[in-house]
């Protein structure tokens, strides 16, 4: 996911998009805790994507735009 992808979604969005993520991320720690994860990759892409879409966030929160 991009930043320019993230940029353009609503504060709502955001928060849904952030909680999905985190459910994701999860769930791939889970995976590889039980030695069934395919691709070791996904998590650090998943973490990379959490810290995009919290900056967004916290740049829109600082800014006093829609948060």
């Amino acid at each position: 996911m991009r930043a320019s992808e993230i940029r353009e979604m609503t504060g709502e969005e955001l928060q849904t998009k952030l909680t999905e993520l985190k459910e994701e991320l999860f769930n791939l720690r889970f995976q590889l805790a039980v030695n069934q994860l395919e691709n070791s990759s996904r998590i650090g892409a998943v973490k990379k994507d959490i810290a995009r879409v919290s900056t967004i966030l916290r740049q829109r929160e600082l800014d006093g735009t829609e948060a």
